[in-house]
């Protein structure tokens, strides 16, 4: 390794400009780096170059169009050389939930043509464990370059939250794996520039394992508050009451139940461990499956609660995964809708944010208008503030199950509303 070889890193090429390489992008880019990000989407390429963002974040379109303004940040439809390439593309689950790595496969044999000695190569998607220095690493080998003499590899898992990307971008800590110690060091050295938060360097298996081990955890333990709810329900008691009370324990916190669990992370990085040690995942197996079945539970009790009513009607207020964003990926939302629609049941959808849905979106008065029901799967801000009489007098009936739990219960009360919770 030559002294140019370990010159520092000025030029970075993103792979993928969605939740994750956008924002990257930005960051990068508004911190000095000439920035290349990469979609196969040309819509997406030139709103980006227009300065504008195809996803809503707070703070994320200022922050794109100052990457733009300033001439560090353009996006393209195909990978350009640079320094250091960053691969930010989906892996997501297929049907019998093993992990889909066509899009990792894609990007990295995009990235070959363009390798040259000195080039570290950053897997930020979310894999299995053994894909870093298994699959990527054989795939850039294709190049005639040798890993680990020639080009470095990394896994640096995002650990970011829709809502809070951009802060948690910098501030949060992060763990930064290497195929081998040179190119652990050289990864820590890119983000050190970016990173707030204290960078741990570790091997790429142990990367791999841990990112997926921190959303396990937090899947088991909303199972577990899922499992409660259902117990409590079986004894009819207020599940939610003993959660709360449980946590009087000064060693116990458990979640709040819900409707299931969205988002592109916790609903399919556990499977990656289930599908990686099958005969060692059990209770990460099960909690899956726990959470999985939560929407047709749902459904099923939104469903019992009209068993009465001819052409029963039921506004769904929120699909979105989670509050006050527009990201609706694994949306436990779109199962709840599929399994009442099984039912016959009449459904008319609410989101304000979500732009993208199979379904269509209605506005609130057409939603509530002659709805026997209000089933409230995410909560966003916008619903709290809804005046409950004003609802009221367009429904059939007065019923609002809220499986998040979010809503000012008395006042729905007193608006002569029948409010239903896990």
């Amino acid at each position: 390794m030559t002294e140019q070889d370990r010159a520092p890193l000025e030029t970075i090429c993103i792979l993928g400009l969605g939740y994750v390489g956008l924002p990257t992008a930005a960051v990068l880019a508004v911190n000095g780096f000439q920035v290349a990000g990469v979609d196969p989407k040309s819509d997406i390429v030139e709103s980006i170059n227009a300065g504008d963002v195809p996803i809503e974040e707070v703070g994320l379109k200022t922050l794109v169009q100052a990457a733009v303004n300033s001439g560090n940040l353009r996006a393209r439809s195909e990978p350009q050389p640079a320094d250091a390439f960053i691969i930010a593309v989906p892996t997501p689950i297929r049907e019998d939930h093993t992990a889909d790595l066509s899009y990792v496969e894609k990007a990295a044999r995009s990235i070959v043509p363009h390798l040259r000695r000195g080039s570290l190569v950053v897997l930020e998607s979310t894999v299995p464990p053994g894909t870093t220095d298994g699959l990527l690493t054989d795939i850039l080998a294709e190049s005639g370059l040798k890993p680990k003499q020639d080009f470095f590899v990394a896994h640096c898992p995002e650990r970011i939250l829709p809502g809070r990307i951009l802060a948690e971008l910098v501030q949060n800590d992060r763990v930064v794996g290497g195929i081998d110690e040179e190119s652990g060091r050289r990864a820590a050295d890119l983000y050190r520039r970016i990173v707030e938060g204290q960078i741990f360097v570790t091997s790429a298996i142990v990367a791999e394992l841990a990112k997926l081990v921190e959303n396990a955890y937090r899947d088991v333990n909303i199972a577990f508050a899922n499992e409660v709810a259902r117990v409590s329900r079986h004894w009819q008691a207020d599940g939610l009451e003993v959660i709360k009370l449980a946590n009087r324990h000064p060693r116990v916190d458990i979640l709040r139940p819900g409707p299931g669990v969205g988002g592109h992370c916790i609903p399919v990085d556990p499977w990656f461990l289930v599908e990686a040690a099958p005969d060692q995942a059990h209770l990460i197996h099960t909690a899956r499956q726990i959470n999985d079945a939560m929407p047709t539970w749902i459904a099923e009790r939104a469903a019992a609660e009209l068993a009465d009513v001819e052409d029963p009607k039921i506004s769904i207020w929120g699909v979105a995964y989670k509050s006050n964003v527009d990201d609706a990926r694994e949306t436990p939302a779109l199962h709840v809708i599929k399994a009442l629609e099984a039912r016959g049941v009449r459904l008319s959808l609410v989101d304000f944010h979500v732009k993208r849905f199979p379904y269509a979106l209605d506005d609130l008065e057409t939603s509530v208008t002659d709805a026997d029901c209000i089933l409230l799967l995410t909560d966003h801000r916008e619903f709290s503030f809804f005046e409950p009489d004003a609802i009221g007098e367009r429904m059939r009936r007065r019923i609002i199950f809220d499986t998040r739990n979010s809503l000012p219960r008395e006042r729905w009360e007193k608006a002569g509303f029948r409010v239903v919770t896990l």
